[in-house]
Protein backbone atom coordinates (compact mmCIF):
# COMPACT_ATOMS: atom_id res chain seq x y z
CA UNK A 1 0.00 0.00 0.00
CA UNK A 2 1.27 3.46 -0.96
CA UNK A 3 0.58 5.38 2.24
CA UNK A 4 1.39 8.77 0.72
CA UNK A 5 -0.98 8.16 -2.20
CA UNK A 6 -3.72 7.31 0.30
CA UNK A 7 -3.06 10.54 2.20
CA UNK A 8 -3.17 12.57 -1.00
CA UNK A 9 -6.43 10.96 -2.10
CA UNK A 10 -8.20 11.77 1.16
CA UNK A 11 -6.41 15.08 1.82
CA UNK A 12 -4.72 13.79 4.98
CA UNK A 13 -1.65 15.80 6.02
CA UNK A 14 1.04 14.47 8.36
CA UNK A 15 4.03 12.19 8.72
CA UNK A 16 3.52 11.17 12.35
CA UNK A 17 4.08 7.38 12.82
CA UNK A 18 0.90 7.00 14.92
CA UNK A 19 -1.16 8.58 12.14
CA UNK A 20 0.43 6.24 9.58
CA UNK A 21 -0.30 3.24 11.79
CA UNK A 22 -3.97 4.26 12.09
CA UNK A 23 -4.27 4.55 8.30
CA UNK A 24 -2.65 1.16 7.74
CA UNK A 25 -5.03 -0.40 10.27
CA UNK A 26 -8.04 1.13 8.49
CA UNK A 27 -6.94 -0.37 5.16
CA UNK A 28 -6.40 -3.79 6.78
CA UNK A 29 -9.89 -3.79 8.34
CA UNK A 30 -11.57 -2.50 5.17
CA UNK A 31 -11.91 -5.77 3.16
CA UNK A 32 -13.36 -7.65 6.14
CA UNK A 33 -16.97 -7.57 7.25
CA UNK A 34 -16.06 -6.43 10.75
CA UNK A 35 -17.76 -3.52 12.46
CA UNK A 36 -15.09 -0.94 13.29
CA UNK A 37 -14.82 1.46 16.22
CA UNK A 38 -12.85 4.66 15.57
CA UNK A 39 -11.75 6.49 18.71
CA UNK A 40 -10.32 9.99 18.76
CA UNK A 41 -10.97 13.49 20.00
CA UNK A 42 -13.29 15.88 18.23
CA UNK A 43 -11.72 17.36 15.12
CA UNK A 44 -9.10 14.66 14.36
CA UNK A 45 -10.78 13.52 11.13
CA UNK A 46 -12.66 10.34 12.08
CA UNK A 47 -15.06 10.62 9.14
CA UNK A 48 -12.14 10.46 6.68
CA UNK A 49 -11.13 7.11 8.16
CA UNK A 50 -14.69 5.79 7.82
CA UNK A 51 -14.70 6.77 4.14
CA UNK A 52 -11.36 5.00 3.63
CA UNK A 53 -12.79 1.81 5.17
CA UNK A 54 -15.81 2.01 2.86
CA UNK A 55 -13.80 2.76 -0.29
CA UNK A 56 -11.36 -0.11 0.31
CA UNK A 57 -14.16 -2.59 1.06
CA UNK A 58 -16.30 -4.77 -1.19
CA UNK A 59 -19.19 -2.39 -0.51
CA UNK A 60 -17.60 0.61 -2.20
CA UNK A 61 -20.12 0.55 -5.07
CA UNK A 62 -23.02 0.88 -2.62
CA UNK A 63 -24.26 3.64 -0.34
CA UNK A 64 -22.25 5.34 2.40
CA UNK A 65 -24.30 7.26 4.98
CA UNK A 66 -23.08 9.50 7.80
CA UNK A 67 -25.27 9.76 10.92
CA UNK A 68 -24.39 12.12 13.77
CA UNK A 69 -26.00 10.33 16.72
CA UNK A 70 -25.44 13.34 18.97
CA UNK A 71 -27.52 15.57 16.68
CA UNK A 72 -30.58 13.29 16.55
CA UNK A 73 -33.51 14.23 18.84
CA UNK A 74 -33.75 11.53 21.52
CA UNK A 75 -37.40 10.81 20.76
CA UNK A 76 -36.67 10.31 17.04
CA UNK A 77 -33.44 8.28 17.16
CA UNK A 78 -35.14 4.92 16.55
CA UNK A 79 -37.26 6.35 13.76
CA UNK A 80 -34.19 7.83 12.05
CA UNK A 81 -32.19 4.62 12.32
CA UNK A 82 -34.88 2.00 11.69
CA UNK A 83 -37.75 3.90 10.08
CA UNK A 84 -41.41 4.11 11.12
CA UNK A 85 -44.87 3.22 9.84
CA UNK A 86 -47.66 5.66 9.19
CA UNK A 87 -49.49 6.71 12.36
CA UNK A 88 -46.90 5.26 14.75
CA UNK A 89 -46.56 8.63 16.50
CA UNK A 90 -47.77 12.21 16.14
CA UNK A 91 -46.40 13.58 12.90
CA UNK A 92 -45.85 10.17 11.27
CA UNK A 93 -48.09 10.95 8.29
CA UNK A 94 -46.47 8.32 6.09
CA UNK A 95 -44.28 5.24 6.32
CA UNK A 96 -40.62 6.16 6.17
CA UNK A 97 -37.39 4.24 5.67
CA UNK A 98 -34.59 4.47 8.21
CA UNK A 99 -30.86 4.60 7.65
CA UNK A 100 -30.44 0.84 8.06
CA UNK A 101 -32.87 0.25 5.22
CA UNK A 102 -31.44 2.99 3.02
CA UNK A 103 -27.86 1.76 3.52
CA UNK A 104 -28.65 -1.91 2.79
CA UNK A 105 -25.57 -3.40 1.11
CA UNK A 106 -23.42 -0.39 2.03
CA UNK A 107 -21.78 1.26 5.02
CA UNK A 108 -23.31 3.28 7.83
CA UNK A 109 -21.01 5.63 9.75
CA UNK A 110 -22.44 6.28 13.24
CA UNK A 111 -20.58 9.27 14.65
CA UNK A 112 -20.77 10.11 18.38
CA UNK A 113 -22.22 6.67 19.08
CA UNK A 114 -21.86 7.17 22.84
CA UNK A 115 -24.80 9.62 22.63
CA UNK A 116 -27.30 6.90 21.68
CA UNK A 117 -30.07 6.30 24.28
CA UNK A 118 -30.09 2.94 26.06
CA UNK A 119 -33.10 1.64 24.08
CA UNK A 120 -31.42 2.48 20.77
CA UNK A 121 -28.22 0.76 21.91
CA UNK A 122 -30.19 -2.47 22.48
CA UNK A 123 -31.78 -2.24 19.02
CA UNK A 124 -28.40 -1.52 17.43
CA UNK A 125 -26.87 -4.57 19.11
CA UNK A 126 -29.63 -6.74 17.69
CA UNK A 127 -29.18 -5.50 14.14
CA UNK A 128 -25.40 -5.98 14.41
CA UNK A 129 -25.82 -9.55 15.60
CA UNK A 130 -28.61 -10.75 13.32
CA UNK A 131 -29.33 -8.02 10.76
CA UNK A 132 -32.91 -7.87 12.11
CA UNK A 133 -34.86 -4.77 13.07
CA UNK A 134 -38.41 -3.42 13.27
CA UNK A 135 -39.71 -0.07 12.14
CA UNK A 136 -41.19 2.05 14.92
CA UNK A 137 -44.85 1.09 15.28
CA UNK A 138 -44.50 -2.18 13.34
CA UNK A 139 -44.38 -5.84 14.41
CA UNK A 140 -42.84 -6.97 11.14
CA UNK A 141 -39.22 -8.14 11.40
CA UNK A 142 -37.10 -6.82 8.54
CA UNK A 143 -33.56 -7.63 7.48
CA UNK A 144 -30.64 -5.53 6.34
CA UNK A 145 -27.02 -6.10 5.34
CA UNK A 146 -25.19 -3.03 6.58
CA UNK A 147 -21.64 -2.62 7.75
CA UNK A 148 -21.37 -0.28 10.75
CA UNK A 149 -18.38 1.95 11.35
CA UNK A 150 -18.83 3.76 14.67
CA UNK A 151 -16.89 6.67 16.14
CA UNK A 152 -16.67 8.37 19.49
CA UNK A 153 -14.72 11.20 21.08
CA UNK A 154 -15.19 9.84 24.62
CA UNK A 155 -13.49 6.97 26.42
CA UNK A 156 -16.14 4.39 25.62
CA UNK A 157 -15.13 1.83 28.23
CA UNK A 158 -15.37 4.52 30.91
CA UNK A 159 -18.91 5.13 29.66
CA UNK A 160 -19.54 1.39 30.14
CA UNK A 161 -18.23 1.55 33.71
CA UNK A 162 -20.51 4.51 34.46
CA UNK A 163 -23.52 2.66 33.07
CA UNK A 164 -23.89 5.04 30.13
CA UNK A 165 -23.11 2.49 27.42
CA UNK A 166 -23.99 -1.18 27.07
CA UNK A 167 -21.06 -3.49 27.76
CA UNK A 168 -22.18 -6.11 25.20
CA UNK A 169 -22.47 -3.45 22.49
CA UNK A 170 -19.03 -2.11 23.40
CA UNK A 171 -17.43 -5.54 23.01
CA UNK A 172 -19.31 -6.09 19.76
CA UNK A 173 -17.89 -2.85 18.33
CA UNK A 174 -14.44 -2.80 19.91
CA UNK A 175 -13.12 -6.03 18.36
CA UNK A 176 -11.72 -3.88 15.54
CA UNK A 177 -10.49 -0.53 16.85
CA UNK A 178 -8.65 2.40 15.31
CA UNK A 179 -7.20 5.14 17.50
CA UNK A 180 -6.45 8.48 15.85
CA UNK A 181 -3.84 10.55 17.75
CA UNK A 182 -4.73 14.10 18.81
CA UNK A 183 -2.88 16.99 17.21
CA UNK A 184 -0.92 17.77 20.39
CA UNK A 185 0.74 14.34 20.00
CA UNK A 186 1.65 15.12 16.39
CA UNK A 187 3.67 18.28 16.94
CA UNK A 188 5.80 17.79 13.83
CA UNK A 189 2.61 17.80 11.73
CA UNK A 190 1.20 21.07 13.09
CA UNK A 191 3.20 23.41 10.84
CA UNK A 192 2.61 21.13 7.83
CA UNK A 193 -1.13 21.50 8.37
CA UNK A 194 -0.77 25.25 8.94
CA UNK A 195 1.04 25.64 5.60
CA UNK A 196 -1.63 23.56 3.83
CA UNK A 197 -4.50 25.59 5.25
CA UNK A 198 -2.97 29.01 4.59
CA UNK A 199 -1.99 27.94 1.06
CA UNK A 200 -5.50 26.71 0.21
CA UNK A 201 -7.18 29.79 1.70
CA UNK A 202 -4.77 32.19 0.00
CA UNK A 203 -5.20 30.54 -3.39
CA UNK A 204 -9.00 30.80 -3.25
CA UNK A 205 -8.93 34.44 -2.14
CA UNK A 206 -5.94 35.70 -4.16
CA UNK A 207 -3.96 36.56 -1.02
CA UNK A 208 -0.37 36.07 0.10
CA UNK A 209 0.47 32.90 1.99
CA UNK A 210 1.50 33.18 5.64
CA UNK A 211 4.76 31.53 6.72
CA UNK A 212 6.31 31.41 10.18
CA UNK A 213 9.80 32.00 11.51
CA UNK A 214 11.30 29.25 13.71
CA UNK A 215 10.30 30.94 16.97
CA UNK A 216 6.73 31.33 15.69
CA UNK A 217 6.63 27.65 14.69
CA UNK A 218 7.66 26.70 18.24
CA UNK A 219 4.87 28.91 19.62
CA UNK A 220 2.34 27.25 17.31
CA UNK A 221 3.50 23.78 18.39
CA UNK A 222 3.43 24.61 22.11
CA UNK A 223 -0.32 25.24 22.08
CA UNK A 224 -2.38 22.11 22.86
CA UNK A 225 -5.06 22.55 20.13
CA UNK A 226 -8.02 21.01 21.99
CA UNK A 227 -10.14 21.29 18.83
CA UNK A 228 -7.42 19.49 16.85
CA UNK A 229 -7.28 19.83 13.05
CA UNK A 230 -10.65 21.57 12.81
CA UNK A 231 -9.51 24.26 15.25
CA UNK A 232 -6.13 24.71 13.55
CA UNK A 233 -7.80 25.11 10.17
CA UNK A 234 -10.18 27.79 11.45
CA UNK A 235 -7.34 29.60 13.22
CA UNK A 236 -5.11 29.55 10.12
CA UNK A 237 -7.84 30.84 7.83
CA UNK A 238 -8.72 33.63 10.25
CA UNK A 239 -5.06 34.58 10.70
CA UNK A 240 -4.51 34.69 6.93
CA UNK A 241 -7.60 36.82 6.41
CA UNK A 242 -6.47 39.34 9.06
CA UNK A 243 -2.77 39.66 8.25
CA UNK A 244 -2.38 38.79 4.59
CA UNK A 245 -2.63 41.12 1.60
CA UNK A 246 -3.48 40.81 -2.04
CA UNK A 247 -0.73 39.17 -4.09
CA UNK A 248 1.44 41.57 -6.08
CA UNK A 249 4.48 40.94 -8.32
CA UNK A 250 6.73 41.89 -5.39
CA UNK A 251 4.74 40.35 -2.53
CA UNK A 252 3.92 36.64 -2.56
CA UNK A 253 4.38 35.65 1.09
CA UNK A 254 4.24 37.22 4.55
CA UNK A 255 6.49 35.81 7.30
CA UNK A 256 5.58 36.18 10.97
CA UNK A 257 7.73 36.06 14.10
CA UNK A 258 6.54 34.70 17.44
CA UNK A 259 5.92 38.23 18.70
CA UNK A 260 3.72 38.97 15.70
CA UNK A 261 1.88 35.66 15.98
CA UNK A 262 1.31 35.64 19.74
CA UNK A 263 -1.59 38.17 19.93
CA UNK A 264 -3.61 35.98 17.54
CA UNK A 265 -3.06 32.65 19.29
CA UNK A 266 -6.22 30.96 20.67
CA UNK A 267 -7.02 31.60 24.30
CA UNK A 268 -8.46 29.04 26.68
CA UNK A 269 -9.96 30.17 29.95
CA UNK A 270 -8.22 28.70 32.96
CA UNK A 271 -4.88 27.79 31.37
CA UNK A 272 -1.65 29.61 30.48
CA UNK A 273 -1.93 31.58 27.25
CA UNK A 274 1.01 32.09 24.86
CA UNK A 275 0.92 35.85 24.46
CA UNK A 276 3.48 38.64 24.65
CA UNK A 277 3.69 40.04 28.16
CA UNK A 278 2.65 43.67 28.53
CA UNK A 279 4.48 45.09 31.54
CA UNK A 280 2.33 48.22 31.71
CA UNK A 281 -0.82 46.13 31.77
CA UNK A 282 0.65 43.78 34.36
CA UNK A 283 1.32 46.67 36.75
CA UNK A 284 -2.33 47.67 36.61
CA UNK A 285 -3.56 44.27 37.77
CA UNK A 286 -4.67 44.12 41.39
CA UNK A 287 -2.83 41.90 43.84
CA UNK A 288 -4.47 38.76 45.20
CA UNK A 289 -6.80 39.35 48.12
CA UNK A 290 -6.44 37.51 51.43
CA UNK A 291 -8.86 34.68 50.56
CA UNK A 292 -7.13 34.07 47.23
CA UNK A 293 -3.70 34.00 48.87
CA UNK A 294 -4.92 31.53 51.48
CA UNK A 295 -6.39 29.26 48.78
CA UNK A 296 -3.09 29.33 46.89
CA UNK A 297 -1.07 28.58 50.02
CA UNK A 298 -3.43 25.72 50.88
CA UNK A 299 -3.04 24.22 47.41
CA UNK A 300 0.75 24.46 47.62
CA UNK A 301 0.72 22.95 51.09
CA UNK A 302 -1.49 20.00 50.02
CA UNK A 303 0.74 19.42 47.02
CA UNK A 304 3.84 19.33 49.20
CA UNK A 305 2.16 16.88 51.57
CA UNK A 306 1.38 14.58 48.63
CA UNK A 307 4.94 14.85 47.31
CA UNK A 308 6.39 14.10 50.74
CA UNK A 309 4.14 11.04 51.10
CA UNK A 310 5.14 9.80 47.65
CA UNK A 311 8.84 10.28 48.40
CA UNK A 312 8.40 8.36 51.64
CA UNK A 313 6.77 5.46 49.78
CA UNK A 314 9.58 5.39 47.25
CA UNK A 315 12.16 5.47 50.03
CA UNK A 316 10.52 2.49 51.70
CA UNK A 317 10.78 0.55 48.47
CA UNK A 318 14.49 1.27 48.05
CA UNK A 319 15.76 0.95 51.64
CA UNK A 320 15.88 -2.07 53.99
CA UNK A 321 12.83 -2.55 56.24
CA UNK A 322 12.75 0.09 58.99
CA UNK A 323 13.34 -0.89 62.62
CA UNK A 324 10.44 -1.35 65.00
CA UNK A 325 8.71 1.98 65.67
CA UNK A 326 9.88 3.82 68.77
CA UNK A 327 7.61 5.56 71.22
CA UNK A 328 6.22 8.85 69.99
CA UNK A 329 8.48 11.77 70.78
CA UNK A 330 7.40 14.54 73.07
CA UNK A 331 7.14 18.01 71.59
CA UNK A 332 10.50 19.07 73.02
CA UNK A 333 12.25 16.16 71.25
CA UNK A 334 11.97 17.78 67.83
CA UNK A 335 14.90 18.11 65.45
CA UNK A 336 14.99 21.89 65.10
CA UNK A 337 18.54 22.11 66.50
CA UNK A 338 20.08 19.58 64.09
CA UNK A 339 22.03 21.42 61.35
CA UNK A 340 20.36 20.96 57.97
CA UNK A 341 21.87 21.01 54.52
CA UNK A 342 21.13 24.12 52.42
CA UNK A 343 17.81 23.78 50.63
CA UNK A 344 17.26 24.68 46.98
CA UNK A 345 15.40 27.88 46.21
CA UNK A 346 12.15 26.20 45.11
CA UNK A 347 12.05 24.13 48.34
CA UNK A 348 12.51 27.27 50.42
CA UNK A 349 9.67 28.92 48.53
CA UNK A 350 7.33 26.01 49.30
CA UNK A 351 8.45 25.99 52.96
CA UNK A 352 7.73 29.72 53.23
CA UNK A 353 4.25 29.20 51.79
CA UNK A 354 3.70 26.32 54.22
CA UNK A 355 4.77 28.46 57.17
CA UNK A 356 2.45 31.23 56.03
CA UNK A 357 -0.48 28.79 55.96
CA UNK A 358 0.36 27.54 59.45
CA UNK A 359 0.74 31.12 60.65
CA UNK A 360 -2.75 31.98 59.38
CA UNK A 361 -4.29 28.91 61.04
CA UNK A 362 -2.67 29.76 64.39
CA UNK A 363 -3.86 33.35 64.16
CA UNK A 364 -7.37 32.13 63.32
CA UNK A 365 -7.46 29.97 66.48
CA UNK A 366 -5.52 32.40 68.67
CA UNK A 367 -2.48 30.14 68.97
CA UNK A 368 -4.42 26.92 69.71
CA UNK A 369 -2.16 24.31 68.08
CA UNK A 370 -4.66 21.47 68.30
CA UNK A 371 -7.37 23.33 66.38
CA UNK A 372 -4.84 24.69 63.88
CA UNK A 373 -3.56 21.17 63.23
CA UNK A 374 -7.09 19.89 62.66
CA UNK A 375 -7.71 22.75 60.21
CA UNK A 376 -4.57 21.83 58.25
CA UNK A 377 -5.18 18.08 58.30
CA UNK A 378 -2.01 17.14 60.22
CA UNK A 379 -1.08 15.88 63.67
CA UNK A 380 -0.26 18.33 66.42
CA UNK A 381 3.25 16.87 66.59
CA UNK A 382 3.81 17.51 62.88
CA UNK A 383 2.48 21.05 63.26
CA UNK A 384 4.97 21.68 66.08
CA UNK A 385 7.89 20.62 63.88
CA UNK A 386 6.76 22.97 61.10
CA UNK A 387 6.03 26.00 63.31
CA UNK A 388 7.25 29.38 62.02
CA UNK A 389 10.20 30.70 64.08
CA UNK A 390 8.17 33.27 66.01
CA UNK A 391 5.84 30.54 67.40
CA UNK A 392 8.45 28.04 68.57
CA UNK A 393 9.12 29.70 71.93
CA UNK A 394 5.50 30.41 72.74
Amino acid sequence: MDLQALKNKYDIIGNDPALGEALETAVKFAPTGLSVLIQGESGVGKENFARIIHQYSQRRQNAFFVVNCGALPKELVNSELFGHVKGSFTGAVETRKGYFEEADGGTLFLDEIAELPAESQALLLRVLQSGEYRKVGSNKVEHTDVRVVAATNVHLYEAVRRGKFREDLYFRLSAAQIRIPPLRDRKSDIYLLFRKFTSDFSEVNGMCKISLKPDAIRLLEQYRWPGNIRQLQGFTQSLTAQLSQKITPTLQRIELSAQELAPFMPREEGEPIPVVYDAAQGQQQQAFNADERQAIFKAIFDLKQDVDALKARLDRRELPPPPAPAEEEAEWQGQEDIPAEPEPEHTLSIRQSEEELIRQALEKYHGNRKKAAEELGMSERTLYRKLPPEYRKK
